[in-house]
């Protein structure tokens, strides 16, 4: 009981001095769906410099890293931004997986332990986010486990949604999957990698600022 008088007393708080002009966005998704490359695209588009290393191999992101006052100013518009980048949510880690990738047995079972904590790390994480940008491949399947959780953890938490297909320069991307699969969610296709349609996701970032 004093744990959830405590919890309640926290949401309050968090709730009467949150400031609109500073606001927690975590990038949340599966492993290598781009959440680093976008977070480096935005803090490269509004603060010249890149926010984390990106690479072919799973879980390159193992510990939550973030850059404080990002600035995008869009349209006349202005928005202050915690930009929170997360290690890659799944359902299961096997060292093995690593090995596909050139790692040797010893870095591939160092690098799934620190997988694995990085997943428990963003979940933590949750509780402190004001939105968050849902981060998935636009060439991958929308509906798995991993991204039904994902979505069910932020509902539960009451925690405004944007959903991000990513990689739409590939040419299995299907964005009106992603549609299907989450109508009750604004739905925006972009490839960070490439640059394209950051326009729109700009615009669709302020709608879901004003949700806060």
């Amino acid at each position: 009981m004093i744990k959830i008088l405590r919890d309640f007393s926290k949401r309050i708080l968090r709730a009467i001095f949150k400031r609109k002009d500073n606001i927690r966005l975590g990038f949340y998704g599966p492993p290598n769906a781009g959440k680093t490359s976008l977070a480096n695209r935005i803090c490269k588009d509004w603060t010249g410099e890149d926010m984390g290393v990106i690479s072919k191999v799973p879980h390159e992101t193992r510990h939550v890293q973030f850059k404080e006052k990002v600035e995008i100013k869009y349209k006349g518009k202005e928005l202050l931004f915690k930009i929170v980048d997360t290690p890659g949510i799944a359902t299961k880690i096997d060292y093995e997986e690593f090995l596909k990738f050139g790692l040797k047995k010893k870095d591939a079972k160092k690098r799934a332990k620190e997988a694995t904590q990085g997943i428990i790390e963003s979940i933590q994480w949750l509780d402190d986010m004001d939105a968050v940008v849902i981060v998935l491949d636009a060439a991958e399947n929308p509906y798995s486990q991993v991204n039904i959780t994902i979505i069910g953890n932020l509902v539960a938490r009451k925690i405004p949604i944007l959903i991000v297909a990513n990689k739409i320069d590939l040419k299995k991307a299907d964005i009106k999957k992603f549609e299907s699969t989450f109508p009750e969610y604004e739905v925006v296709g972009i490839s960070a990698k490439e640059g394209l349609n950051m326009e729109e996701f700009y615009e669709a970032l302020f709608r879901l600022a004003r949700k806060v």
